[in-house]
């Protein structure tokens, strides 16, 4: 079983449930991408099978623990995404409904289906599961992960156990990397960009794209700190015009705005976003009125997005709005 930093409140909670026998038949597992959604999801799962469990914890060595570790346990159905947004359908759904009435193979007497990375899930998708989720078959469970439950209808909040990821410290990050067998400068350089989210972390050294994507961000900072228009909006232009790396990248510069506000009221606070320096030299450019409206601004670009308005319209916008709040001195 895959060692798991971090997260123990979440890995208490989780036990006890197993240990008492009052596992929730409905879980949504919440938080930031990379701190652990899919691994608490896949760990829970384990937990619900395995054969010799020892107070609430998987032993993650039984045909069980394994089979879910490598993803080849029959009666644990991951439910495929389609369309182009890439959300589960009002048809897959219903395949999840016929489904889940077929009685598990395995000696558990769970089946259990995770749905992940959920986001824009269609209200008629959820209306459907509705009436599953709040009356499943005795061995039937349900896993939501996602980045936050405001994704979903309060109708399937309420009938979930909401819980919530969180990134590990910065020296639990290293060691997690290092227990990987990553080089330390590459250790170094990752956990610089994102602290203590082991996920992204891992991705940074080894994505080169995600990479690029940091460096078009802090472009993006380095741009705004300059006041240079024409360079802000070639680099919002290079964000390309997939939504996931435009979120991507408009996710991270959201952060360095959060960084620039705190860091302008106190000079030692901690950082969460890609660049510290970037942030610091931002905290110098901007008031924290002026973070708090380009925070409001990125929100509402990366919204536009998910409206399904032209991308790089979006982003332009963006830019000129970006550019009339930095032109306000305050200082």
């Amino acid at each position: 079983m895959k060692k798991i930093y971090g997260n123990m409140a979440l890995l208490d909670i989780l036990a006890g449930m197993s240990r008492s026998g009052r596992t929730a038949h409905s879980v949504m597992i919440c938080g930031e991408k990379g701190t652990g959604r899919k691994l608490m999801a896949k760990y829970y799962t384990q937990a619900l099978m395995c054969e010799f469990p020892h107070e609430g914890i998987p032993c993650g060595e039984c045909n069980a623990c394994l089979n879910v570790e490598k993803g080849i346990h029959p009666d644990v159905i991951y439910p495929e995404k389609s369309g182009k947004l890439g959300g589960y359908s009002v048809n897959c759904a219903r395949e999840v409904i016929a489904d889940a009435y077929v009685k598990p193979n395995n000696s558990s007497g769970c089946k259990v289906y995770i749905f992940a990375d959920c986001h824009n899930v269609d209200t008629r998708t959820q209306n459907t599961l509705l009436k599953l989720i709040e009356e499943p078959p005795e061995y039937a469970y349900f896993i939501f992960t996602c980045g936050s439950k405001s994704e979903f209808l309060p109708t399937i909040i309420s009938r979930c156990v909401c819980l919530s990821t969180s990134p590990c410290t910065e020296d639990e990050a290293e060691q997690a990397l290092t227990d990987m067998g990553y080089d330390s400068s590459d250790i170094k350089a990752a956990v610089e960009c994102f602290h203590g989210n082991i996920g992204m972390c891992e991705s940074y050294i080894t994505d080169e794209e995600l990479r690029k994507r940091v460096d078009l961000t802090k472009a993006i900072a380095d741009s705004i700190i300059r006041k240079d228009e024409y360079s802000l909006a070639a680099d919002l232009f290079s964000a390309g015009k997939e939504r996931n790396d435009v979120r991507e990248v408009l996710s991270m510069l959201d952060k360095l705005f959060r960084d620039a506000a705190v860091l302008s009221r106190d000079r030692n606070a901690a950082v969460i976003g890609c660049s510290g320096a970037a942030a610091r030299v931002l905290s110098q450019t901007v008031t924290p009125s002026q973070a708090a409206r380009l925070h409001e601004r990125t929100e509402k670009a990366w919204a536009a997005v998910e409206s399904n308005v032209s991308i790089p319209l979006a982003l332009t916008a963006l830019g000129a709005e970006i550019m009339d709040i930095v032109a306000q001195t305050f200082r």
